[in-house]
């Protein structure tokens, strides 16, 4: 899908002048994260969580996933993922999610379990400082319920404390300005 355009809906459709509704994750931060996951995410299920323009799930895709689950808060930036997904040739590999992820907390919703998970957690930053305690919630639902061999990604500013992940010794953290990813490698079970 190299070079391929994704729909996407402008920062000029934010009520109000606020931020844009998606921050897409620089290229050379996407590029470098997904050659550190490898062969990881071929025949796995790709969740892209805040998934904006979808640029990692499709990415995914694109390097072998099986199928990408898309979860959007912005009704119509998740109709963009479909119409991505169509105009890509992989709407029937694509399942798009309108609501908060972070909501999936409280209700994890039917997710497939035939293949391990590869999960992208690439919230707005401003949520490390004002729902940090949620989206922890939500990486250790997610880790629960998560086939073996699963791997989960967090994309972060510099100004989150890794420290705070669970088993925190166990993620690999890798800066990549502006960015820091930080990847918990295959669960054991």
């Amino acid at each position: 899908m190299r070079g391929r355009k994704l729909a996407y809906v402008p920062a000029a459709a934010t009520p109000g002048g606020g931020p844009p509704r998606t921050r897409p994750m620089k290229d050379r931060v996407r590029e470098t994260l997904f050659d550190l996951l490898g062969p990881t995410v071929k025949g796995a299920t790709a969740i892209d969580l805040f998934a904006g323009t979808g640029a990692l799930g499709f990415e995914a895709l694109s390097r072998g996933a099986a199928r990408v689950v898309f979860c959007e808060r912005h009704f119509p930036t998740a109709d963009a993922l479909r119409r991505s997904a169509a105009d890509l040739g992989v709407a029937d590999r694509v399942e798009v999610r309108p609501g908060d992820a972070l909501a999936w907390a409280r209700r994890l919703p039917p997710l497939p379990g035939d293949a391990p998970w590869v999960v992208f957690i690439s919230p707005p930053w401003e949520f490390f400082q004002t729902r940090v305690d949620d989206l922890l919630a939500l990486l250790a639902v997610l880790r629960g319920a998560a086939p073996p061999a699963s791997t989960f990604i967090v994309e972060a500013d510099t100004a989150f404390d890794p420290a705070r992940l669970p088993d925190a010794a166990a993620w690999q953290s890798r800066g990549v300005a502006p960015a820091v990813l930080h990847i918990l490698p295959g669960l054991l079970s």
